[in-house]
């Protein structure tokens, strides 16, 4: 059965959507460290993508944390937070995707073959964070209007004793 209430504790590690939170710190993670690696050859174009990285990493882990020890209740102020938050940074991590990509296609001759690696794929975890984002969102969506329940696109699953 769809959960209506946030997680706290441990459901936070077994309720979808917010099993995605772990997903999206690594991907994020990883982001911010091949950017942090890799020769910067336009400040401008990496500095956002640094920027919707960090910034993203440390909102998921804030809220990640604050839903671990319970500090939210099941107000639709918290829902509504968590959808908003999980779009925003589904835009921040398209634009810096696009972006990322930009910059590895116009440097694919000027430096080494290892950098352009790292911005490659720097290009390719972002866009997998966006996928994450965005699936987290629309769950949290569907979370709070209880749009699957009432059309019955969800079969009843076992709660494993949560």
């Amino acid at each position: 059965m769809w959960r209506q209430r946030l997680p706290s504790g441990r459901e936070v590690f077994t309720t979808f959507p917010d099993v995605l939170f772990i997903f999206e710190l690594v991907f994020g993670g990883l982001v911010w460290i091949l950017i942090a690696s890799s020769l910067v050859p336009l400040p401008l174009l990496q500095g956002w993508v640094m920027f919707a990285s960090v910034f993203c990493f440390v909102g998921t882990t804030a809220l990640f944390f604050w839903y671990i020890i319970g500090v939210r209740d099941s107000k639709t102020s918290w829902k509504l937070l968590d959808i908003f938050y999980h779009f925003i940074a589904a835009l921040f991590y398209l634009s810096a995707s696009l972006l990322e990509g930009s910059v590895a296609s116009t440097m694919e001759y000027d430096l080494l073959y290892e950098h352009y690696l790292e911005n490659v794929f720097a290009a390719v975890f972002s866009l997998l964070a966006t996928l994450l984002y965005m699936i987290h969102a629309c769950a949290s969506c569907c979370r709070q209007f209880d749009w699957l329940e009432s059309q019955r696109l969800l079969p009843d699953w076992p709660s494993y004793g949560v």
